[in-house]
């Protein structure tokens, strides 16, 4: 059964992404492959600048649903800021940093998602589960 909260938050953090210029955004299904989180909300950035504001924008925008990450981790460094909002985790890399991890070949026994399918209306309404 599929916790609707995580998918949710999936669908705030992906409309936020997609809304502020974040490349290649990617969701890894992982409930069936770890007790850690059911999703991986994975993002790239082209500068620290660029990193900070998207892991700004999903803070803020979640925050205003009333939802907050239950840490934060990177972002002093900027090159991998991750936010764990527990049932989500989304990790925002700057591309090198993104390729040097590879977390889509780390986590290929999850089931890859097509993020499109999670973005938001106008009026903040997420697809249907």
């Amino acid at each position: 059964m599929e916790n609707l909260e995580a998918r949710e938050i999936v669908c705030g953090v992906v409309t936020s992404l997609d809304k502020h210029k974040a490349q290649d955004i990617r969701v890894i299904e992982v409930t069936d492959v770890t007790s850690i989180a059911d999703y991986f909300v994975i993002a790239a950035g082209t500068s620290s600048t660029q990193v900070k504001s998207l892991t700004d924008y999903v803070e803020l925008e979640m925050g205003e649903k009333g939802v907050r990450p239950l840490r934060t981790e990177g972002y002093h460094s900027s090159t991998w800021i991750l936010l764990d909002y527990g049932s989500v985790v989304v990790h925002v890399f700057q591309e090198e940093t993104r390729r040097f991890y590879d977390l889509e070949r780390l986590w290929k026994d999850g089931r890859p998602l097509e993020a499109g399918a999670f973005l938001e209306d106008e009026n903040g309404k997420g697809p249907e589960a």
